[in-house]
């Protein structure tokens, strides 16, 4: 290179002598070519000898080309070559010269770190050992100083108990100063703080202070609530609480004299100073409930001051529909139910008008009306549930006792804006023993009409044959009649306040289409009989469809029946799908298992079930029992059928083919599916296995012996679609997963031993 670029140098210069215009020429195209040769020996130095001859001949064919005037850029060309070439020369110089002192510097600081690292280790030695001799001649102060300590905590426990003693005491002579001053509203605040005390001291330890606590406070609970509600009781006196006569005949109550004014002011001081005492009595009062099997729902007490105005209803309820009380008939429970929906009735207005103001003012989102008519509905739930054992075996007394209940409910919930979510009656109808005792009273009497409309002349006659718009369908008297049963059977459950009761009664309403049904099919193969003979004698049918009659194989219920069996199917694939969103939910776990750093199956003694696989094989379990016992075989049959088609592919999309396993892993999943999953179906059929191809094909596949798994993917990447493939697929056992799904589950294993490929 030096020597050409000598050469190339020494060519621009001007000759000795003049030359002709060819001669001229031809010198310069000599020169340009030995130019173009220079430049491809240096840009072809790593090449081949046999690359550099087409390498100057393309350079020469783009830089000249056909035209010698492109001779004159040699000399631009002859310079960058050579600035390229001292450029090169000056770098390689500058790196041979910085490598040995970058070496050196970088030696140089490794040696002095070294050495302040041996100083760094010296002085903790040194400081280490320091430290322990310090701590050795300070641990006698130490422990002298925490004995102190331990003195001065039990000091201050002590003194914060005088504290807490102090002040239930000043609270407690402050209440008392109150008291002695006619200041009952002070009295009553002073109350609330210290019941708040009261509830804050709940996690303390200190039984004795707990207990001085909570028998203050109901000490002064005890006088003020006796105060407050005799203050009270007077005031309602005088507005002729309760009133037991219809609004319409009141002239007290909400239009009283010009002094109700002052008397109204009394009734809302004392209304807030009970309502101040309701922390209070709800810590020291347990409120009266109804037996834990009636499940009512939670409710929080009723408020003091509407307890002290229930107070006079529930005496007189409880004297009249108590005892032996000529009012107390268990076959009236009519009489009960509307008086007390006359109360509510009688107060409404007052309460609305009057007391929820006060209620509003007060900062309370209780609603008046709404916690009266409560507190009354406690009175009706424990009379049915007392009435309701004595007659429960009276179908008569107990239907209509039913029938109240309901009309009862319904005036309650539409009238008087009742809701849905407190206490009611059919929380005590939902009691097992009285439940199934409604189902089957519904069921016998469902019957007995049943049989009274079709046993009927008009049975089969439509209710509105002379009314042609009206009767299009021409629906016969047993259908309406049976369609309003229905509806009656509907519209006297759907308020029941468990959706486990409301299932019971439609599984009440499908027996009884069922029966239907069954009552119609029998009626109709005596028409179907008719029709046999009559259709033989007009000759109308072929000989195959007249024995196709005859022998019941074909019906007048066909289309009918294909209709059904359609809804089946539907209702079956929604059984179905609700199982399976069951059972998905339950593996979430199980898609999350590390099947790719499992132990292997020689690193275990003895294998077990995965514990993330426990809750939704559990599920699957019960499931199947669940629906073993409910479904008839058949159904079942087809049930399990068409889970284990899901199940399958959800195992085999959503756990095989999300995840990659080792060794472990695949012997895990391989565990969990022949031992653990497979065997639930064992029940049902000789091999279960068969109906999870995906996933036992896939548990195969992955847990074939490496040298196995080798041999199967070269098969499968030499002969693509071809009969040798299918043929290595089916000698290990693979006969459902695509040559494709192979090659993916192979790609999911990690132990493969390492080839250097």
């Amino acid at each position: 290179m030096m020597l050409l670029a000598g050469e190339i140098g020494e060519a621009p210069a001007a000759p000795c002598c003049p030359e002709s215009g060819d001669e001229r020429k031809s010198m310069e195209e000599k020169s340009d070519i030995n130019v173009a040769a220079s430049v491809g020996s240096e840009q072809v130095s790593e090449g081949t000898d046999d690359d550099l001859p087409s390498y100057v001949s393309a350079f020469i064919e783009k830089e000249v080309g056909n035209d010698l005037k492109s001779l004159k850029k040699l000399d631009k060309l002859i310079e960058q070559m050579t600035e390229s070439k001292v450029k090169l020369e000056e770098e390689v110089l500058t790196v041979s010269s910085e490598i040995p002192k970058r070496i050196q510097s970088a030696l140089k600081n490794a040696e002095e770190s070294k050495q302040s690292l041996n100083q760094f280790l010296e002085q903790e030695t040194h400081l280490f050992s320091s430290i322990s001799s310090h701590l050795l001649t300070a641990q006698p102060w130490m422990d002298d100083l925490g004995a102190m300590i331990s003195q001065i905590e039990e000091i201050e426990r002590h003194l914060a108990y005088l504290k807490w003693i102090s002040q239930i005491e000043e609270l407690s002579d402050n209440i008392q100063q109150y008291l002695m001053t006619n200041n009952v509203p002070e009295a009553a605040s002073t109350l609330v703080a210290m019941t708040q005390l009261d509830i804050k001291l709940q996690e303390s330890s200190c039984a004795h202070l707990l207990g001085f606590m909570r028998a203050t406070v109901k000490f002064w609970h005890k006088i003020l609530k006796d105060k407050l509600t005799s203050d009270f009781e007077e005031i309602l006196t005088q507005l002729h609480w309760p009133f037991i006569t219809p609004p319409q005949s009141q002239a007290v109550g909400v239009s009283r004299p010009a002094s109700s004014p002052e008397l109204y002011g009394n009734l809302e001081t004392l209304f807030c100073q009970l309502l101040k005492l309701q922390t209070s009595d709800e810590l020291l009062t347990e409120p009266e409930q109804l037996p834990e099997k009636y499940c009512l729902p939670a409710s929080p007490a009723i408020i003091l001051p509407i307890q002290v105005m229930l107070t006079p209803l529930q005496k007189r309820f409880r004297y009249h529909f108590r005892g032996n009380r000529q009012t107390n008939v268990i076959s009236k429970p009519e009489w009960y139910l509307a008086q007390v929906l006359m109360w509510i009735g009688n107060h409404t207005q007052f309460l609305d008008e009057k007391i929820q103001p006060i209620l509003d003012k007060a900062g309370s989102a209780v609603n008046a009306r709404l916690e009266f008519s409560r507190g009354l509905m406690m009175l009706v739930l424990e009379k049915l549930a007392s009435d309701i054992p004595c007659l429960l075996y009276d179908d008569n007394l107990f239907c209509h006792l039913v029938d109240e209940v309901l009309l009862f409910e319904r005036e309650l919930h539409s009238a008087h804006g009742y809701p849905g979510t407190f206490a009611s009656c059919m929380h005590i109808l939902s009691e097992e023993t009285c439940f199934q005792r409604w189902l089957t009273v519904e069921r016998k009497f469902a019957l007995q009409k049943m049989d009274s409309m079709l046993s009927s002349e008009v049975a089969w006659v439509s209710q509105y044959k002379d009314i042609t718009d009206v009767d299009e369908m021409k629906v016969p008297d047993c259908a309406e009649t049976f369609m309003t049963l229905l509806l009656v059977i509907t519209d006297r459950y759907k308020n029941l306040p468990m959706a486990s009761r409301k299932l019971q009664f439609l599984e009440l309403q499908k027996d009884l289409v069922d029966d239907f049904r069954i009552r119609l099919t029998q009626f109709f193969l005596q028409l179907q009989q008719a029709a046999l003979e009559v259709l033989a004698e007009s000759n109308t049918l072929s000989k195959l469809q007249l024995g196709q009659l005859a022998s019941m194989e074909s019906s007048v219920f066909d289309d009918m029946v294909s209709l059904l069996e359609r809804l089946k199917h539907d209702m079956l694939a929604r059984q179905v799908d609700h199982a399976f969103r069951e059972v998905k939910d339950a593996a979430k776990l199980y898609k999350k298992e590390r099947w790719l750093s499992l132990p292997s199956q020689s690193e275990q003694a003895v294998m077990s079930l995965s514990s993330s696989a426990c809750p939704f094989l559990l599920t699957l379990r019960d499931r199947l029992l669940q629906l073993e016992q409910q479904l008839c075989f058949s159904l079942f049959k087809m049930f399990w059928q068409m889970l284990v088609e899901k199940l399958d592919v959800y195992l085999y999309q959503e756990v095989i083919l999300a995840n990659h396993f080792n060794e472990g892993g695949a012997a895990q999943l391989q565990f969990d599916m022949t031992r653990n999953l497979f065997p639930l179906f064992s029940h049902y059929c000789k091999r279960p296995e068969n109906y999870f191809k995906h996933v036992k094909e896939a548990c195969v596949v992955l847990n074939l012996n490496v040298g196995s798994a080798l041999l199967l993917k070269d098969v499968l990447q030499s002969a693509s679609g071809q009969p040798p493939a299918t043929a290595a697929l089916n000698e290990v056992g693979i006969y459902k997963l695509a040559q494709r799904d192979v090659e993916i589950l192979l790609n999911l294993r990690t132990n493969w031993p390492n080839t250097g490929r």
